[in-house]
């Protein structure tokens, strides 16, 4: 079977900045891809073009088994980087209008209206004007707006940017839910946990072009490498614990303060045996932990670049702009 959404050599240029440079993509029915990368990487411009707001230069792309626009476009639901709902009017008023727009009918749209607010939790705020709603509420508006049509695919550019960590697990868990309803998810972020948490596959770029793929649990072990990492004590003697640790580590040491951090081969075993040598060489600890890479580490590792530098809006010569 083929994937619901692919594309292959999506070149998108804005004058001399090339936001996109021969992305190839393949998302599977039922499951949820994330596009991670650094801030300006070209995920806005990618999800642009397959919901058909932006021409590519060149290449091409297919969802749901459409390549004509306005069939693309009723296959699809998009969410962008900021709630598009109408302030002034309820919560219930925008999702009938949105109903009405896709010529559903004054009943069913009205149905339809009523029956995503039960699925996102707002019959109680449903007749109140979206402006009183907090931002996590007005981001579940948002996504129940791209549903009004109940299309198989749904793209979902950084859902919770902005959002305080209740509100975000709450749209996560709808998220969820989406998806073993048997809908398909293309989302961007520039939360690590978020495409932990959420993504079935992890495709990572920067500068326009795939740098790597896979689940998360495959890219933290591309990666490589187990860590020890202990906070030694303001009284034990750096250059000791170095001198112990270098041991067992199998690259540099790095140090931080007085946490030192020391890849390792050989798990909990080589951490039993380091903690046995540290306490014989008298270095006293605060803290010890054996951590595997986080996507973190893997996104520092591939582009360069921290996840602290994507913490801003992504700008890569385009912006998202919400159509229903």
């Amino acid at each position: 079977m083929s994937p619901i959404i692919q594309a292959r050599g999506l070149r998108k240029s804005y004058g001399d900045v090339v936001a996109l440079d021969g992305l190839d993509l393949d998302v599977d029915e039922g499951s949820v891809v994330g596009l991670l990368g650094p801030n300006g990487a070209g995920k806005t411009t990618a999800v642009s073009i397959l919901t058909t707001l932006v021409p590519a230069d060149s290449g091409w792309a297919e969802v749901a088994g459409e390549t004509e626009l306005a069939q693309v476009r009723r296959c699809i639901g998009v969410s962008g980087q900021h709630a598009a709902v109408d302030q002034h009017l309820t919560g219930r008023e925008n999702l009938d209008m949105i109903g009405r727009l896709y010529r559903l009918g004054k009943s069913a749209a009205a149905d339809r209206a009523q029956a995503l607010l039960e699925r996102f939790d707002l019959v109680g705020a449903g007749d109140r004007p979206a402006k009183t709603y907090s931002g996590g509420m007005r981001r579940r508006l948002d996504l129940a707006g791209a549903l009004v049509a109940d299309v198989p695919v749904l793209f979902l550019d950084e859902p919770t940017t902005g959002l305080d960590p209740r509100s975000r697990a709450q749209l996560w868990d709808v998220i969820r839910d989406l998806v073993s309803g048997g809908k398909t998810l293309l989302l961007t972020t520039q939360y690590l946990e978020e495409a932990d948490q959420l993504a079935d596959e992890i495709v990572v770029i920067d500068r326009g072009r795939e740098i790597a793929k896979g689940t998360a649990d495959q890219l933290k072990s591309a990666v490589g490498g187990e860590r020890i990492e202990v906070t030694l004590a303001p009284s034990s003697d750096e250059g000791v614990a170095r001198s112990v640790l270098g041991r067992f580590a199998v690259g540099e040491i790095h140090a931080v303060d007085q946490r030192l951090t020391v890849p390792i081969d050989g798990g909990a075993g080589a951490l039993t045996a380091a903690l046995r040598g540290l306490d014989e060489a008298g270095v006293e600890l605060l803290d010890v932990g054996l951590r595997r890479p986080s996507l973190d580490d893997v996104f520092l590792a591939l582009t360069g670049h921290s996840t602290l530098d994507a913490d801003a809006e992504e700008r890569d010569g385009s912006e998202l702009v919400e159509v229903r």
